[in-house]
């Protein structure tokens, strides 16, 4: 590892601490807490917590992700760099820059198209059930007959797509950056 100093026992804690808490928190938003909410609150209970976990959520990994690159910088200065610190050096900001992009723009127009359907659905007595699959051709009718509801789901959808793309991304970058860190660890 090319450093021009080695960094303490606490940059390390910190700096796996915030990158483990980082990666943990990936995977229970990713693949765990939705899949539980929707089979156990109503549509739109679930879209409402979200809509309040999730800028919480990309703010706190932009801010996890900001101080692992900065510790990373820090200890491997860029005339010094190899190619797998360079590599790693990326993945970090390619982390930064696809949590900042949901932060600051996907989720905001995701959540504010979200609300706007949900106020169409509560009109036509929609949104109380629970889970994915009550009242599919309910919605497929309200999708059918309402072109402003249509339109909506559409950029929804086309939203919600690329924000769940951006925090794949954050979380492949993610489980890099730890694996890279996990393979130079002198011992367990």
């Amino acid at each position: 590892m090319a450093t021009e100093g080695e960094p303490s026992s606490l940059i390390r804690v910190i700096q796996l601490f915030v990158l483990s808490t980082a990666w943990g928190m990936e995977i229970w938003v990713t693949f765990i807490a939705g899949f539980v909410l929707i089979r156990g609150v109503s549509r739109h209970t679930f879209g409402l917590v979200q809509s309040k976990l999730f800028p919480f959520y990309f703010y706190t990994l932009i801010v996890c992700t900001v101080v692992n690159l900065a510790i990373f910088a820090t200890y491997h200065p860029r005339e010094l760099l190899n190619a797998w610190e360079t590599v790693q050096i990326v993945v970090f900001f390619v982390c930064l820059v696809l949590a900042a992009a949901n932060a600051f723009w996907i989720s905001k127009v995701t959540t504010k198209t979200m609300f706007k359907m949900q106020e169409i659905e509560r009109e036509h007595g929609l949104g109380a059930e629970v889970g994915l699959s009550a009242q599919r051709e309910a919605y497929q009718l309200l999708k059918e007959k309402d072109v402003k509801y249509r339109s909506l789901r559409q950029t929804f959808f086309k939203f919600h797509g690329l924000s769940s793309l951006c925090n794949l991304g954050c979380v492949i970058c993610t489980g890099l950056n730890l694996a890279y860190i996990a393979l130079h660890l002198n011992s367990l």
